[in-house]
């Protein structure tokens, strides 16, 4: 790659400076249904430069668009300019001295294999499925194919490919407008199941027929779905960074190798899993493995990068939370919902914000689908909940844990379209609270 050899050109013309060069191609292809119609399909590439300039403590941090080598010059000259006004940052070492690479395998480009006909051909098929229940679909079918090279001062001359596929099909009622969820993410495109898919969405589109009800405020016995799980753990990243540790922000300080939850918790990091979608370097360029979070109950490590290894003497491990893995269990589904007198089933949550983010506090709301067990069975859909919980009372009151696990795509909706994924099962939870209702679907 030409451009990567000149950052490795222009890391050896400033030997005075430490230089850290993100150069990324992203590629996508953006698929927009409403009412089980193409709504539009851009496809478009985009390529970016992110620098940062070290002289001593004293840092710049600019972006690029479509960059040259004369561009980058002149925004360096530009930068050493000014840069000796600008403040010290006190706890900077250095970058990341580990070159250790990957196989930086190379990766099917899912934009040329999952076309446009065969995306239009399978949403076809989830259109008819909702149907007869006077549901129209509603969504996103995304493919990306993004290469990142990074490159430093410390040698680092590193790539990575991805090719991730993000969709979510959301069914809306034409009566009622009551909504359901379904909704898939990886890299290996024969992994995904359409019929499995389609037979999910309508099941949830089949249950949301029904009566729709308020419900009084209190405690719950509620059946979580994976996306659910998956969010409120995510959200506990915000904990597990060593970054929050610093900040005296972390629910986690000062417990590694303590029992915080029950023995049939076991979350790891895994940015290799043969499901999800995969990574092979985290920011710094330090090789990301799998790395165990929660063991049987038991904290055991936080995710440390070069900056703050340095800082609070804790050794990197490359880690970041992309690819959380939560084990299964031992009950089905329907053992589960079947176990539940009186509760919830909840499908999506929303517009989720903490309150102490230390104590794992925050309220959210439900969405795309909530219903009530009635004595085993799902009776009737729920109108949206507003919920105030900590998270980690949450994973405290988990009693059942589902016997499969399923791949649940995020995204970031900003720049590039970030896509991660995540694997849970579904859980069952005692004592969730409902804070109020919404009145509203």
């Amino acid at each position: 790659m030409q451009f990567q050899k000149e950052l490795i050109k222009i890391c050896e013309k400033y030997p005075q400076l430490k230089l850290n060069f993100h150069y990324k191609i992203w590629e996508t292809d953006f698929l927009r249904f409403y009412q089980s119609q193409i709504n539009y399909n851009i496809s478009k590439t985009s390529i970016s430069l992110s620098t940062t300039i070290y002289k001593g403590k004293k840092s710049y941090s600019f972006s690029l668009k479509d960059p040259t080598k004369n561009i980058l010059q002149s925004k360096i000259d530009d930068v050493l300019d000014l840069i000796d006004q600008l403040p010290e940052d006190s706890d900077f070492v250095d970058l990341e001295v580990d070159l250790n690479k990957t196989a930086e395998k190379e990766k099917t480009n899912n934009i040329k294999k999952v076309t446009l006909d065969k995306k239009i051909e399978i949403l076809e098929g989830f259109s008819k499925a909702v149907e007869p229940y006077n549901f129209k679909i509603y969504g996103t079918f995304i493919c990306n194919y993004r290469t990142l090279y990074i490159v430093n001062s410390n040698g680092l001359n590193k790539r990575e490919i991805s090719s991730p596929i993000y969709l979510e099909c959301k069914a809306v009622n034409q009566k009622n407008e009551v909504t359901v969820l379904e909704a898939y993410g990886g890299e290996n495109f024969d992994n995904f199941n359409k019929d499995e898919f389609a037979s999910n969405l309508t099941k949830k589109a089949k249950a949301a027929t029904a009566e729709v009800v308020d419900v009084e405020s209190g405690e719950y016995e509620v059946v979580l779905a994976p996306r659910c799980i998956g969010e409120y753990f995510m959200y506990l990243e915000s904990s597990i960074n060593a970054q929050s540790l610093d900040s005296k922000q972390s629910f986690f300080e000062g417990k590694i190798d303590e029992k915080i939850f029950p023995e049939n918790i076991t979350i790891t990091d895994d940015p290799q899993h043969p499901e999800l979608i995969n990574f092979d370097y985290n920011g710094d360029g330090h090789v990301y493995k799998k790395l165990s979070i929660i063991e049987k109950g038991v904290f055991k490590n936080f995710f440390v990068d070069n900056y703050y290894g340095r800082k609070l003497k804790m050794e990197t491990n490359g880690a970041n939370g992309g690819a959380l893995v939560m084990d299964t269990g031992d009950k089905t589904l329907d053992e589960m919902i079947g176990s539940v007198k009186r509760g919830l089933y909840i499908s999506s949550l929303h517009y989720m914000n903490f309150i102490n983010r230390r104590e794992t506090s925050l309220t959210g709301l439900t969405r795309d689908g909530t219903f009530l067990i009635e004595d085993g069975k799902i009776t009737k859909v729920v109108n949206n909940l507003r919920f105030t919980e900590n998270i980690s009372d949450i994973i405290k009151n988990i009693t059942e844990i589902e016997d499969r696990s399923f791949t649940i795509p995020y995204s970031s909706n900003y720049g590039e379209f970030g896509i991660y994924s995540a694997r849970m099962p579904h859980v069952k939870v005692n004592g969730f609270k409902i804070s109020s209702s919404t009145k509203t679907v």
